[in-house]
């Protein structure tokens, strides 16, 4: 599954190459690159709805599902049910489909019915292959949007249309919960789905359905999906809400059970690490989090040697700097992100997670080298985050005058970001840390 917008602060993932599965007639599903006017007509034409990923460069959940699902040959025969889309949402000329379809959480998959222009099912984050393939079906049958009033299936359908409308889907999904039976096979999908709706707008919401849910569900791809979601949810929450500690008590051990469980995306079973990790921290258990994170590590170095890719291999860097920084090995992620740098070099994100590597191992004027490189590839959004590395490397070399024009340079760079990519909350506080430095 995926963190989603609360993955790690050190999280710069790792690109796909504009040469990778999309394009391999041979393997996986058949994408059009960043064209959705190209794609919606020929799905008119073909009278097909449009599957739709909406994908970062540097969202290494996305570049998971790139590399290690999507590749699949078992859903090539979609090709003939579906035109597929990819969107690269850092991408000045991706502005135009974001203003129609907004994308705070990423990956973010759209299943789009093209005579109407409506979105008609959303999925938040990564999923299995034989996962893809219900939501496929359940695309289908929520853009034909016809069935029995009350079917359960129907009802899903509509819970789904809600949502993916960006409307309040809660009561919907619980009433498509209520008509299916315990053990009906999309019972655990709905699970997810009323999570995933509730995942950014409610997050009291979002983690006592999880509490309440999950413990039920079997153990699968769709109970992890459930547990991260709702235990990231409450993680996120004021250390003092009172329906915090509560939760985090149900479902945290659920997520140590995950980590046992067979036929778990590695994406995902390095989110229950990281979540881990850091309520272990939090708790200020320090010996705790390090053993952890240095199984994590190991868990992210046996993976990464098994990648049949450099992008592959490269998927796992960015949980692989966390992972480090978290067991205090900064430097034992550095191998990793030089071949990763020399096997991807129009990524910038191999030497954006140098220079984190670097600042936290105290090699300053190596971190500040590293990320100057990472500058010339970089675009989009994402590009406020190397102007944030680059700020804290200068203060750490007690260079106020540099850190305040770099920091003065990224909101110049963020106010002329298009509005529909523009960051709003990070532009505000990157100018607020300018003004602080320009007070005595």
């Amino acid at each position: 599954m995926r963190r989603l917008s609360v993955t790690l602060i050190f999280a710069l993932t790792a690109c796909a190459t504009a040469s990778g599965a999309r394009d391999d007639a041979e393997r996986g599903v058949t994408f059009i690159e960043d064209d959705y006017p190209a794609a919606l007509k020929l799905a008119r034409e073909r009278n097909v709805p449009l599957f739709v990923d909406a994908w970062a460069p540097w969202c290494h959940s996305c570049v998971f599902l790139r590399e290690h699902v999507l590749r699949s040959p078992q859903l090539q025969r979609a090709d003939k049910r579906f035109v597929f889309l990819a969107i690269d949402t850092e991408r000045e000329q991706s502005a135009a489909f974001l203003e129609k379809y907004p994308v705070d959480n990423w990956p973010t998959l759209f299943i789009v019915d093209p005579q109407r222009e409506q979105a008609v099912l959303k999925w938040l984050g990564t999923a299995t292959v034989e996962q893809l393939e219900k939501l496929l079906d359940d695309g289908e049958r929520a853009a034909r949007a016809s069935g029995p009033a009350q079917d359960p299936l129907t009802l899903l359908a509509e819970a789904d249309r809600l949502y993916a409308e960006r409307k309040d889907a809660t009561a919907a999904y619980r009433a498509a919960l209520a008509a299916l039976p315990q053990d009906h096979p999309r019972r655990a999908r709905a699970v997810e789905s009323l999570i995933n709706s509730l995942y950014g707008r409610d997050p009291q919401q979002c983690a006592t359905a999880g509490a309440e849910l999950a413990p039920a569900l079997p153990r699968g791809p769709s109970f992890v999906n459930a547990v991260v979601l709702s235990l990231s949810c409450a993680s996120s929450a004021p250390v003092g809400a009172p329906w915090r500690a509560g939760a985090i008590a149900t479902l945290e051990p659920l997520a140590e059970e995950a980590l046992g469980l067979p036929g778990i995306l590695a994406d995902d079973l390095s989110g229950i690490f990281e979540l881990l990790v850091d309520l272990r921290s939090e708790r200020r258990d320090q010996d705790g989090a390090q053993q952890l994170a240095l199984r994590w590590l190991s868990f992210l170095e046996a993976e990464a040697a098994k990648a049949p890719s450099p992008a592959a291999r490269a998927v796992f860097d960015p949980h692989r700097v966390g992972a480090a920084v978290a067991a205090k090995q900064p430097l034992r992620a550095e191998a990793a992100l030089l071949q990763s740098e020399k096997d991807l070099p129009h990524d910038y994100n191999p030497p954006a997670r140098l220079g984190i590597i670097y600042r936290e191992a105290g090699r300053l004027d190596d971190a500040l080298a590293a990320i100057n490189r990472a500058f010339p590839k970089a675009y989009g959004p994402r590009k406020l985050r190397l102007y944030e590395i680059k700020s804290s490397i200068y203060a750490r070399k007690s260079d106020v005058a540099a850190q305040r024009a770099t920091l003065e340079e990224a909101v110049s760079y963020g106010k002329a970001l298009p509005a529909a990519q523009r960051p709003e909350k990070t532009v505000a506080w990157l100018e607020q840390q300018a003004a602080k430095l320009k007070s005595p």
